[in-house]
């Protein structure tokens, strides 16, 4: 099975923004999760994704490389904003399709694994005139993955571990609506929440992380706050990006480094 990934946004384009975070920074976290997921864990999937790090990208060139690729299915990954009172997740297809249409049914299926999973309200299953489900060839789903200008979402989406259980729901409906065939058991588990995380600076202060973030933004380097606990102690990481290949992570350490930023680390996890 072919399965175009798209993580909303990216480069030019932040998507929502709140709380220290950048839209386009979590979606991507959660879809390269999510690629490894599919990869390691299951038989005979692709999966291309539209950006694989901080890019810029239209909307018609992402279908029109899904389209022309032959994707078997189109997936989405957004995060959504609104007022600080509204929260919760939610995931929408195309408004022309019934409900009795095949990807209303396999919509349903990964609706009900991902909300397993995210520990946010349940919004519902919806519809939208949205470009990507649109003018996608083939069955195609979008799913807002909580509010980004909510306390509550927002502190979730700071933590690697639901960020992981996020992409994990996600893949579990993709498995369960499409039959996806597990790898053997016999074969070593493989691991799936590897990132190569680029951290710009580690502080006990929330203030002076932020501070260090819109240095950071000064420069030209996309960050955001992240929140790690070693030893009961909470620290406040600004993380610079987050990559699958390790080479990749180190080209930006590199860089920033080279910006005036000596304290730069990369975090495995």
């Amino acid at each position: 099975m072919k399965i175009y990934l798209d993580p909303g946004h990216g480069g030019t384009d932040p998507g929502a923004q709140g709380n220290g975070l950048n839209e386009k920074d979590v979606t991507l976290d959660i879809s390269l999760r999510l690629r490894s997921i599919l990869i390691n864990q299951f038989e005979n999937v692709e999966v291309k994704m539209s950006r694989e790090s901080d890019i810029s990208k239209g909307l018609k060139a992402r279908t029109n490389e899904a389209n022309a690729w032959g994707a078997d299915y189109y997936l989405s990954i957004h995060i959504n904003s609104a007022s600080s009172a509204a929260q919760g997740y939610e995931d929408y297809i195309y408004n022309g399709l019934s409900d009795s249409s095949q990807t209303a049914k396999s919509r349903e299926i990964i609706h009900g694994e991902v909300v397993k999973m995210n520990q946010l309200i349940d919004r519902g299953m919806k519809k939208a005139n949205f470009h990507v489900l649109r003018e996608s060839a083939m069955p195609a789903m979008l799913s807002e993955n909580g509010f980004i200008t909510n306390a509550h979402d927002a502190a979730l989406m700071k933590q690697s571990s639901w960020r992981q259980d996020v992409a994990q729901g996600h893949a579990n409906g993709l498995a369960k609506a499409f039959n996806l065939q597990a790898k053997s058991a016999s074969a070593p588990p493989p691991n799936t929440s590897t990132l190569y995380k680029v951290i710009a600076g580690s502080f006990q202060s929330q203030e002076n992380a932020d501070k260090q973030v819109a240095l950071l933004h000064s420069k030209g380097f996309e960050a955001f706050v992240v929140t790690v606990v070693i030893s009961g102690t909470t620290w406040y990481r600004a993380q610079a990006g987050a990559f699958s290949s390790r080479e990749n992570a180190e080209e930006r350490m590199n860089a920033i480094k080279n910006a005036g930023f000596p304290d730069v680390f990369i975090s495995v996890e």
